[in-house]
């Protein structure tokens, strides 16, 4: 942490964010891909000591609206970092990322908080780099994966590492095809994270861990230059199937889509289910009217910029 007397800007600061899906299937916890959906906050330091947020889109009715919003701590985290707290902020948030599906929303508040932090201070892009959000946003959301993408856009492999004593999160990018895109189906049902990380085992077998050593390692080549070998790169036998009891519906979708050929994974913790693919546009809608009734589907680019 610094120990400087910082200079507030008084001009309001905007950022997005996108939206980001982890895992893709084998790459638990470390892979990370940002998709085309964005979340937008603007914040500006007030001089009274109040905390003014407003917020609309989605799930703007289950946010918190003081100092225990998401944005607002990661904000006061980023502001501390750099070594003085403002008095007050008012912060705007328009949410198009879909809560609790597995898409990254905490991730998105997360970053962006950080982001409109070192905005809002004069040299703050010395004081709190990049390298610096993730490290703090993975303590703040407790896994580097959806952090990193979100910062660096794109796709990024991320990874815990002991540096002088502290487990800290760390991440590098990886590039992506320009074939390749997304769909994104999403339910109206929603699952915590810690939820769904309750239902994994403690261990699993030998046999296991190395098929998904082997699909992680494919999956770098499938989405930077082999986009033709994705529907294998996103097999898993590490975690999807034993969260089958929380998300049935959603299982079922990826069982049904893949026994078609379709690179298609729970996305993050779920329950969404997200395909990478490299379709025209007819195929794109079978795949969509293969699904039927229970999502919605969004068509996504995948988005080369991170927090902006």
């Amino acid at each position: 942490m610094s120990n400087n007397r910082l200079t507030f800007k008084a001009t309001m600061a905007q950022v997005s964010v996108p939206a980001t899906s982890a895992n893709l299937g084998p790459g638990f916890d470390c892979f990370g891909l940002a998709l085309d959906l964005r979340d937008r906050y603007a914040a500006q330091i007030l001089d009274d000591a109040i905390i003014d947020v407003d917020v609309t889109g989605e799930g703007a009715e289950d946010i918190k609206k003081d100092k225990t919003n998401l944005v607002i701590r990661a904000m006061m985290a980023g502001f501390e970092f750099m070594g003085q707290k403002p008095r007050g902020i008012a912060l705007r948030q328009l949410n198009t990322i879909p809560h609790g599906r597995g898409l990254g929303s905490s991730a998105a508040a997360i970053v962006g908080g950080l982001a409109l932090a070192r905005h809002l201070v004069l040299g703050g892009e010395q004081l709190l780099t990049d390298e610096d959000i993730v490290r703090i946003g993975t303590e703040m959301e407790g896994h580097p994966d959806n952090v990193a993408a979100a910062i660096y856009g794109g796709a990024t492999v991320a990874w815990m590492e002991d540096v002088h004593g502290v487990s800290t999160g760390r991440s590098v990018s990886i590039p992506v095809d320009p074939r390749i895109k997304a769909i994104a189906f999403v339910p109206e049902s929603h699952l915590s994270t810690s939820k769904a990380r309750k239902l994994l085992p403690e261990t699993i077998s030998h046999a296991d861990a190395v098929f998904n050593s082997s699909r992680t390692a494919l999956l770098t080549q499938a989405l930077s230059s082999r986009p033709d070998l994705l529907f294998t790169a996103t097999e898993d036998r590490l975690h999807q199937s034993y969260r089958a009891e929380a998300m049935p519906k959603s299982l079922a979708l990826v069982t049904k889509l893949r026994a078609a050929g379709v690179a298609a994974t729970v996305s993050g913790a779920g329950p969404s289910v997200l395909v990478l693919h490299i379709e025209n546009d007819a195929a794109v809608e079978e795949i969509i009217k293969a699904a039927g009734a229970g999502f919605t589907a969004h068509k996504l680019a995948i988005s080369p910029l991170g927090v902006e």
